[in-house]
């Protein structure tokens, strides 16, 4: 619980709010359709993965960079983070997100507000195969995260941020429609 009082602890839950706010506004703004026609999954993919990784860059030696629950769940499972710690950031993560949706909500004109971004599973797609969809998208994600931030790597040239966005995006090309 020293932890708590640290003030490396509220910035860390801060960079977390604020990257959830930015990864919310930005990928959702991403997915309006602003004009008539089919929806742009490409254009979405590659607005949350590139939000991801500047996100990751940004904010990675603040916090590490997780911006999503998944990510920190996956952590503390693996013991990389203290239960405290997950905690504070899962409740700024979710705060961040939900601020980020009311950003866009609020500076979105009616007519192309739409369902904010809201997905929903294909009428072809079932309840169970959407959450197997989801699972494999999320451990895929987690697992390149893993990945790209193992210290064993430390060789290797180039930036974690890079494969975590394009990780990210690969799931979204998958996994949208």
């Amino acid at each position: 619980m020293r932890e708590l009082r640290s003030s490396s602890f509220w910035r860390a839950v801060l960079a977390e709010f604020l990257g959830s706010l930015l990864y919310a506004l930005l990928g959702l703004g991403a997915s309006l359709r602003w004009a008539q026609g089919p929806p742009n999954v490409l254009g979405a993919a590659l607005a949350f993965g590139l939000a991801q990784a500047t996100l990751v860059q940004a904010l990675g030696h603040v916090s590490g960079g997780h911006i999503n629950p998944a990510i920190t769940v996956a952590f503390l499972m693996a013991s990389q983070l203290s239960l405290p710690r997950a905690l504070g950031y899962l409740l700024a993560q979710l705060l961040g997100a939900l601020a980020g949706a009311g950003v866009l909500y609020g500076l979105t004109p009616a007519p192309v507000r739409g369902t904010l971004g809201l997905t929903a599973l294909h009428p072809g797609v079932g309840p169970g195969q959407g959450t197997v969809v989801e699972l494999l998208l999320t451990a895929q994600f987690v697992l390149c995260v893993f990945a790209s931030f193992d210290d064993r790597h430390d060789g290797r040239p180039g930036s974690a941020a890079l494969p975590v966005g394009f990780s990210l995006a690969l799931g979204h090309l998958f996994g949208v429609r």
